[in-house]
């Protein structure tokens, strides 16, 4: 497969395109343009091994024209899985199959992309499409045995959910030291750029809000000591990952409820985030009780982008919006008022795995975009169009 940019479109399409659709630097890594495929979970892995599904799924963003394509939440450790449906990198055997995938991504044009995880106190659930909730005895009927979980603190999510042990300091210490080996493992499959799952209630963010880390040691109490692990991880990664390639940090922005996590504190972690290396923050919110999604807080399209704009402009970090941007001229907007670097895609792209090669056809007049699409396909386009006129 030829990448799905070739040099003959970069001479073309290179002068006054929308930003959108510009190239962008990031260490040593060139992405051929801004949009991406947003880390989203399938639950459909087995043993947290990518399968044939994985490889399809994927590899149609790769194909449908994003610059940069993220796999869902992969897990560092077995018990932090979300659900027996994760990914996973704890171990050396799931390599391969996650191997396939970053190749046919960067065969495509696209710049293959990793998101490493731990749900922490939200490890141990149903597949949304089985409930969401803790797994009960409807789940055993399949096979789907609960597991012992760990967290912030002893608070289990919601009443009814499981209780996590709290993890001592040497535990966190061992937990850093896996989020590394995950992402040696990563590179060793052929990525090129890796996030830090810090949002959403799992681990990360259960460290992060008042409301779920009440620990009093080093590691909790005021907002220095509630910071300390998620940068301590994320300094790990930055350490393992090479020098040339950028390592990104999803961050809920806010809890959006009361004496929680807020936007002023989100800025504060970025600029932490900026000094140990990271390049870009990931702006999402909510989620630290229930499911991984911002219900907490009013939606509408773009409602994220704010946080994003505060974060870039008060830590002087890229940032990547992302929530409910519905088309490429919204897209392309927010890039252009300056409120992020980068836009994420979710739901859009489950509908339209083209969504980012139909955004040459709604931002440049007339595009002869029979270049950005596959070669396989964009020969027939080219003559297509040539025979309508």
């Amino acid at each position: 497969m030829s990448s799905v940019l070739t040099d003959q479109a970069r001479d073309v399409l290179a002068a006054d395109r929308p930003l959108l659709l510009q190239p962008l630097e990031l260490r040593g890594i060139e992405l051929r343009n801004r949009m991406v495929l947003s880390p989203m979970c399938t639950y459909s892995a087995r043993d947290g091994m990518a399968s044939d599904f994985h490889l399809v799924h994927l590899g149609k963003y790769g194909m449908g024209g994003f610059g940069l394509v993220f796999l869902e939440a992969t897990a560092v450790a077995e018990n932090g899985r979300i659900t027996h449906g994760d990914l996973g990198l704890w171990g050396d055997h799931q390599i391969p199959g996650l191997r396939r995938i970053a190749a046919f991504l960067k065969e495509a044009g696209a710049v293959p992309a990793i998101q490493l995880a731990h749900a922490g106190r939200k490890a141990s659930m149903q597949r949304p499409w089985f409930g969401n909730g803790p797994l009960d005895a409807t789940d055993h009927e399949r096979g789907d045995l609960p597991w012992p979980i760990v967290g912030a603190g002893p608070d289990p999510m919601d009443h009814g959910w499981l209780v996590p042990h709290e993890l001592d300091t040497d535990e966190l210490d061992e937990l850093a030291r896996q989020w590394a080996a995950s992402a040696r493992r990563a590179l060793d499959a052929g990525f090129e750029v890796v996030e830090v799952h810090g949002a959403h209630g799992y681990l990360l963010h259960q460290f992060l809000s008042p409301l779920s880390n009440r620990r009093t040691d080093r590691h909790g109490g005021d907002l220095e000591g509630r910071m300390r692990f998620p940068l301590e991880v994320a300094a790990a990664v930055r350490e393992a990952w090479p020098a040339d390639r950028p390592v990104f940090f999803r961050v809920s922005a806010t809890d959006g409820i009361d004496g929680g996590w807020t936007p002023d504190d989100s800025a504060r972690l970025a600029r932490a985030l900026k000094d140990i290396g990271v390049d870009v923050v990931d702006v999402s919110s909510g989620g630290l009780t229930g499911p991984s999604t911002a219900a907490r807080i009013p939606r509408s399209p773009g409602f994220q982008v704010p946080f994003a704009e505060k974060i870039r402009s008060e830590a002087d970090i890229a940032t990547m919006a992302v929530g409910l941007v519905l088309t490429p001229a919204q897209a392309n907007d927010i890039l252009e008022s300056g409120a992020a670097d980068l836009v994420a895609i979710g739901r859009e792209a489950l509908v339209d795995p083209h969504w980012a090669l139909r955004a040459w056809r709604d931002l440049v007049p007339a595009p002869d975009d029979f270049h950005a699409w596959p070669v396989q396909y964009g020969w027939w386009l080219e003559r297509r169009a040539h025979s309508l006129r």
